[in-house]
């Protein structure tokens, strides 16, 4: 096995093999997820807190779903209904989980590098489910694991991502694990939307969606998130969707094979066309069914390191004795 951390933080550093490891591991448990009978007993035993301190739908939803089919116990935590309400701090919170013997916490929190913080002063191994516009290494791998699917090895693709890069923490671990399978990743856009110096991880940077889309063996669209008008960044939805939006017209003009993906929630009629959205082209429902596997491949891999850890202090403790 390649996958040898207890933490999954980012994507920003991880080999090709460790990724592979993730992706094969994956494509097993998708296999148990056409079956008759969905759930299988390797995770018996372990416990896992969900602590989302941000809105979610798809990637709480999926990260529950894959703790249950692998029968972990579950707990799930909401910032809203929660004691930090009450003053009640990110450390003391996760703590006092942890004190219920919890074995994993799987984070998503507004500020950039709580899952990182969570990983120094917890027991627990932390899974980053998003945290501010750093990271979110789950919607990337089940993005490249869906990729992977309709097109095989990825060395030498081109992948093009539209849109507000410069505030989505997808579209940088898309590109951490785009670029380490060697895939061509081209980010298109408007200049308010790109980060100073992103060439500088390998990547293609343009203004010009035509030119960034005509090659492309994928798409990803990212959402545009409505507050980002009000903060300046755009003059207007309207004027994003006609310089930037994906309609059937500019789709027309791509390779006929294209595969169209989007992280979701999407903004229909903004960033992509619904008719885009639900043609045979897109696989954004295929994206949000992989991700469960992708996020079984995860809890198990790393419980797999925890189960070795713990083997490895009790054959110490015998020596000892």
């Amino acid at each position: 096995m390649r996958w040898t951390s207890r933490h999954l933080l980012g994507l920003e550093g991880t080999t090709r093999e460790e990724l592979l490891t993730i992706l094969d591991t994956a494509a097993k448990f998708r296999e148990i997820l056409d079956r008759p009978v969905k759930k299988v007993p390797t995770l018996r035993g372990v416990t896992v807190a969900n602590l989302f301190f941000e809105a979610s739908t798809r990637t709480r939803m999926s990260f529950e779903l894959a703790e249950k089919r692998l029968s972990a116990d579950t707990l799930s935590f909401s910032a809203s209904t929660s004691s930090v309400k009450k003053g009640e701090t990110l450390r003391d919170t996760a703590r006092n989980i942890e004190a219920m013997m919890v074995d994993m916490v799987v984070i998503r929190h507004s500020s950039p590098g709580a899952p990182h913080f969570l990983s120094q002063h917890l027991d627990a191994s932390v899974i980053n489910a998003g945290d501010g516009a750093h990271e979110h290494p789950t919607q990337a791998l089940l993005d490249i694991f869906t990729m992977r699917e309709r097109l095989g090895d990825l060395d030498g693709k081109r992948v093009t991502i539209v849109g507000d890069i410069l505030h989505s923490r997808v579209a940088k671990s898309d590109i951490y694990g785009l670029r380490a399978l060697g895939a061509e990743v081209t980010l298109v856009g408007p200049s308010t939307f790109m980060p100073a110096e992103v060439e500088r991880l390998g990547v293609t940077v343009t203004t010009d969606i035509e030119e960034a889309t005509s090659d492309a063996d994928v798409v990803n669209i990212l959402r545009i998130q409505r507050e980002r008008q009000e903060g300046g960044f755009l003059p207007s939805l309207r004027e994003y969707t006609a310089l930037f939006g994906i309609d059937a017209a500019r789709v027309a003009r791509m390779k006929p094979d294209v595969v169209i993906m989007h992280p979701g929630p999407i903004n229909r009629g903004v960033e992509l066309s619904p008719d885009v959205a639900d043609s045979e082209r897109s696989v954004i429902l295929e994206q949000v069914t992989n991700g469960v596997a992708v996020r079984m491949s995860i809890i198990y891999l790393i419980s797999r390191v925890r189960a070795a850890e713990r083997a490895e202090e009790l054959e110490l403790l015998e020596v000892e004795l």
